[in-house]
């Protein structure tokens, strides 16, 4: 599916703004570095080290999404530049 396809209307981007503040905070938090801790990146299921992966958003934050816990992954840099503003079933690039 190509990102042309949808249009990325009603989303506020000082809510965009505070969601990313919150990313930021639950970084910091012992519950990331928990979800980290394994090194496993959510898409393709590679191990890495814990500084290698980043926080992704299931949801984007472009598509509505939220920085709660349910929302965010671990995922290897590769595979969150491949998954962009797509929901995971959108991208047919990630395992």
């Amino acid at each position: 599916m190509i990102m042309d396809d949808y249009e990325f209307t009603g989303i506020d981007e000082a809510r965009i703004r505070k969601e990313k503040i919150k990313a930021r905070e639950l970084r910091k938090s012992r519950w990331w570095q928990n979800k980290i801790s394994t090194g496993i990146c959510h898409y393709c299921g590679k191990k890495f080290t814990p500084n290698e992966l980043t926080m992704d958003h299931l949801h984007p934050l472009a598509r509505g999404g939220r920085s709660t816990k349910g929302n965010l992954v671990p995922a290897c840099k590769e595979c969150n530049n491949k998954k962009k503003n797509l929901l995971p079933f959108e991208c047919d690039t990630l395992d």
